[in-house]
């Protein structure tokens, strides 16, 4: 990790800019994050709770960058705000044809991932002039611009995994759009396709397994490369935490953070972090976040690497 990097998260924890409302950390073993949290309260937030960095709107994907930077997809664009700033640096719009822009993700080679939804369904490599360097076009099995698709993410590979809602599939694409893997959500041991297992996330393990949270399944799975469970967590584990489960993150420890941007009650909790074990180890509750999803920075004081999310 570069040195501007460790400079911003030292100064994220030791100089909050009381920017809004300060949410509560819960942790028994005192565990505590600084992280982004995208949704209609996109803001950054240290380990001390404090909001130290608010989005000018509404997001449904973010992360932080190694110079500090904040990247977002926002008011159907995707954005990188100057660090510390509401200043744009970088941007590219939806278009015109499509209905919303939804995952934006900054790739190794300097690209930016990003899918649109609607009637072109398509994932993108959007290069640093903000041409289209790779267009990639989805199979979503749906009409519906809404519930075509959510986190899409880029594989060591070169390969994309692309969650399909109402496809009840995760899919991976070759940069050509052949779909050469699927990974099916609606199985009969996860209560089949009444339960509405709506892939959400899509995220690689080191291990080769692929984390999928569930939306209105109410649940988080790890599934191995062939498709079969590996582990579950559901809201009979978790004393009902889980409502439409959205973003995650796996941490380099093994524990899950999974956000249940379906909850909406001030005093509950909306984001958790659960152990291998199924115990819930930390919780962060805050009456204006509606977590749709996260980026995990630091842990007391240490900054999180690997990301997978």
């Amino acid at each position: 990790m570069n040195h501007t990097l460790i400079l911003f998260f030292a100064l994220l924890m030791l100089f909050p800019l009381h920017l809004g409302a300060e949410g509560k950390q819960v942790s028994k073993t005192g565990i505590r994050h600084s992280f982004l949290v995208s949704g209609k309260f996109t803001a950054l937030i240290n380990e001390e709770s404090k909001v130290v960095w608010k989005a000018p709107g509404y997001a449904r994907d973010g992360m932080v960058l190694e110079n500090g930077n904040i990247l977002l997809s926002i008011s159907n664009e995707a954005r990188e705000y100057k660090k510390d700033t509401t200043d744009l640096v970088w941007s590219y719009k939806l278009d015109p044809r499509n209905k919303e822009l939804g995952t934006v993700n900054r790739l190794k080679n300097g690209n930016t991932l990003v899918v649109e939804r609607g009637s072109l369904p398509r994932l993108l490599e959007v290069d640093k002039a903000g041409k289209i360097a790779v267009e990639v076009p989805l199979k979503p099995e749906t009409g519906n611009g809404h519930m075509q698709t959510r986190m899409a993410r880029k594989l060591p590979g070169g390969n994309y995994l692309v969650p399909h809602l109402l496809a009840f599939k995760v899919k991976e694409y070759t940069p050509e759009g052949k779909v050469v893997r699927e990974i099916k959500t609606d199985l009969e041991q996860l209560g089949g396709r009444k339960s509405r297992n709506w892939p959400f996330t899509a995220i690689l393990l080191p291990n080769k397994n692929i984390l999928v949270n569930l939306t209105n399944g109410n649940k988080t799975v790890e599934f191995d490369p062939t498709g079969k469970v590996a582990w579950r967590c559901d809201n009979s584990h978790v004393d009902g935490l889980f409502s439409d489960p959205c973003g995650g993150q796996r941490l380099p420890s093994g524990n899950t953070i999974i956000c249940s941007y379906g909850q909406r009650a001030a005093d509950k909790v909306k984001i958790f972090e659960v152990t291998a074990d199924k115990d819930v180890v930390w919780e962060y509750i805050d009456p204006k976040v509606s977590a749709h999803e996260v980026h995990i920075l630091t842990t007391n004081g240490k900054p999180v690497t690997p990301v997978l999310r």
